[in-house]
């Protein structure tokens, strides 16, 4: 794999990493309701909406819409100071999620005074302690909403951070594309077009470089 670019020093240097399964080797959602709610809640929940999953891998149901439909399965009406709590508490044990050969990569690019962000459709109260643990504190992720009363409303504040939202997020933080070199990590087709926007793009499933 190429070290970062020594022929682009005039400009910024942006590191894009996905995170479930490219700084991670595990989905963290599944984690993290393991983690909140114990192995069997999670395997009955997952359970009762197995049919809308089923529909979303053939295509028939958006990964958004049935990703709010757990979430919310679990967390509707849940304080969101203890879902904070839950967050920082799940980072502690995080580390034994950790793609090592991943995190390689992104502490090199921090080593080298690039910036780097973390770009995820998981949501931002759990990725962002595990990020600052990493030492990055640039997280786009799925935000999630509060209601006036302090409890999560099941839904997503924010579209889900997949696909072309990946893309829209990273924009939005970081404009003028022209102004940095672009590098970008990710293993699934949630992140093809976050790769296609980069100068240079990872699939890390192979580690190959697609850009």
């Amino acid at each position: 794999m190429d070290s970062p670019d020594q022929h682009h020093r005039e400009k910024m240097v942006l590191a894009a990493f996905d995170f479930d399964g490219t700084l991670t080797t595990a989905d963290t959602m599944m984690a993290f309701i393991r983690f909140t709610h114990g192995r069997r809640r999670l395997a009955t929940g997952i359970l009762r909406h197995a049919h809308r999953l089923a529909m979303m891998k053939l295509g028939l149901y958006s990964n958004g819409k049935v990703k709010e439909m757990i979430f919310s399965h679990f967390y509707q009406g849940t304080s969101y100071e203890q879902f904070l709590r839950w967050g920082c508490e799940f980072a502690k044990e995080a580390e034994t999620l950790f793609n090592d050969r991943t995190v390689e990569i992104l502490q090199q690019h921090l080593s080298e005074g690039h910036t780097v962000c973390v770009v995820t459709a998981s949501i931002d109260e759990w990725v962002r302690p595990i990020c600052k643990m990493l030492g990055v504190g640039s997280v786009l992720a799925t935000l999630i909403e509060v209601a006036p009363n302090g409890t999560l409303t099941g839904r997503f504040r924010s579209p889900n951070c997949y696909g072309k939202q990946k893309v829209a997020r990273l924009l939005e933080a970081y404009p003028q594309r022209q102004n940095y070199l672009l590098y970008a990590y990710g293993d699934s087709r949630g992140d093809r077009e976050l790769l296609a926007l980069a100068d240079k793009g990872y699939m890390l499933s192979s580690y190959r470089r697609i850009r």
